[in-house]
């Protein structure tokens, strides 16, 4: 990574674009805690991740693109597993919550079932269930339609779109540009390690200086640019 700012707005959803190996999820990891950067701060929900790592994940969700799930766990007890480690020690109101987010995600008739019997789709939308069960300020996430179905893409936009009414901040990377110019009201571009663009979707048209959708746009402005060096903690 050399030196990216980044400032994103509450309550929106924010694209996180950029060509396999521009640092993607790197950035995603260290913003999840998951990663130590080497130098300057991560600021989340106006908390300094390196000085208060556990209040910063409290009210942090993240949904990585290559999850792990306990498949012996049926899909509800996997959920309580969660609630233990986010200290979610209310059973009434747990309970509830469970239930709400397995008949948002369209679950609740698998909640009873083994996770190991589930398909790549139904574990993806669990793993959103899990991060969402706290109700976090933020959510950041890393390629959340790899594996869906058109159905089960489109439940998981709308879902996007109502947390992010509801206040949420949603800072979400995705190779699809098809879904960031559909969803994302704001964003950044990075190549080689580096922000080489920030904006609406009009920002981004006029910095190209295209006339077009946010393929062309994506595509104009990181012809040409070098790729970044491997390093050993990037996985994009």
């Amino acid at each position: 990574m050399d030196n990216i700012n980044l400032k994103v707005r509450e309550g929106i959803i924010f694209g996180f674009l950029g060509p396999n190996g521009a640092g993607k999820t790197t950035t995603i990891k260290m913003m999840a805690g998951v990663l130590k950067p080497t130098a300057g701060h991560i600021i989340i929900n106006g908390m300094d991740m390196a000085k208060e790592p556990s209040e910063v994940k409290a009210c942090t969700g993240f949904i990585p693109d290559r999850p792990f799930i306990y498949e012996k766990l049926t899909g509800s007890e996997f959920l309580h597993f969660m609630a233990g480690l986010y200290r979610l020690d209310h059973p009434p109101d747990l309970i509830n919550r469970i239930t709400e987010l397995l008949e948002l995600f369209e679950l609740i008739h698998w909640a009873d079932e083994l996770i190991e019997s589930y398909s790549h789709g139904m574990k993806q939308r669990l793993i959103m269930c899990a991060a969402l069960l706290h109700q976090p300020k933020v959510l950041i996430v890393d390629e959340p339609m790899v594996g869906l179905d058109p159905k089960g893409a489109r439940l998981v936009k709308d879902i996007f779109r109502e947390e992010a009414a509801r206040g949420t901040t949603i800072f979400m990377s995705t190779h699809s540009l098809e879904v960031a110019q559909e969803v994302c009201e704001e964003i950044a571009i990075i190549q080689a390690g580096q922000i080489i663009a920030t904006g609406t979707a009009a920002d981004l048209q006029k910095k190209s200086g295209v006339d077009g959708n946010l393929e062309k746009i994506f595509l104009k402005l990181t012809e040409g640019k070098k790729l970044a060096h491997a390093r050993p903690l990037s996985s994009t």
